[in-house]
């Protein structure tokens, strides 16, 4: 007979009973999320940075030390700044051009938890061309007008004002591609953006190679708009990232430390 459902394990994102329990759970998908960054080598020099708003001060934001590399980040290194950069608790400084971009997606969208940005070699890429993703697979369907393109490049982000020009080029969406820069994404969690910024980034070498082999056939528009309502919810990017949450906290658990 069929074991009942009920019976059966399925993750969801947790619930939580105080602040410090959910600012722990943020830091810990924090550290872990730049670990897995690390390991697909996403980083670039000191260039990627991923954010998480803290659950008491919410206009305060977890960040990876400057210069640290991401594989060797831990809970107890990560650094809390203010939306001016400057660091509140922890023993690094912070990349102020990460957060003058950051700091303004933060204030622009108070839903998002998270925003990831690396300078990956396919979104790179990708963002030379100045162009979006189109629907060629079904995880790019996940961004099928949901991810918008900032066309300009302005050199090193080091004023408010091009970070709100970046936040306003976002808008309600989930990613951002950067011209000539790279690739930008959001979410309701550290999952959700972390899971977001993978998925863009290999939708972005799948495109490229796609391209190189020949012509992609596009998915109609309608089906498109009905796999991004499947697949294109914070929801299911939080489910989609639990594998590497488990395989970055059980194989290095020193991460929690």
């Amino acid at each position: 007979m069929p074991l009942p459902t009920e019976k059966l394990q399925f993750a969801m994102p947790p619930m939580h009973d105080s602040v410090e329990e959910e600012r722990r759970h943020r830091k810990e998908r924090l550290a872990g999320a730049l670990r897995v960054f690390g390991r697909l080598s996403f980083e670039d020099g000191v260039s990627g940075h991923i954010t998480a708003r803290d659950p008491e001060f919410t206009d305060c934001f977890w960040v990876n030390p400057f210069g640290m590399p991401f594989k060797h980040v831990t809970v107890s290194d990560l650094v809390l700044a203010n939306s001016d950069g400057q660091v509140l608790d922890g023993r690094y400084h912070v990349n102020q051009a990460a957060f003058t971009v950051h700091s303004q997606v933060h204030a622009a969208r108070p839903d998002v938890v998270a925003v990831a940005h690396c300078h990956s070699v396919h979104g790179r890429a990708l963002s030379a061309l100045g162009e979006l993703l189109d629907p060629i697979t079904q995880e790019s369907c996940a961004f099928y007008e949901d991810h918008a393109l900032y066309e300009a490049y302005t050199g090193v982000a080091v004023d408010a004002e091009e970070g709100r020009r970046i936040a306003a080029a976002l808008g309600s969406r989930k990613a951002l591609v950067l011209r000539n820069h790279g690739l930008l994404t959001v979410g309701d969690s550290v999952d959700a953006a972390a899971w977001w910024f993978l998925s863009m980034e290999r939708s972005s070498q799948v495109q490229l190679l796609a391209r190189a082999a020949g012509r992609p056939v596009l998915i109609d528009h309608r089906a498109a708009v009905a796999t991004r309502e499947q697949l294109g919810g914070d929801l299911v990017a939080w489910i989609n990232y639990q594998p590497m949450w488990q395989d970055i906290s059980r194989s290095e658990p020193d991460l929690l430390s």
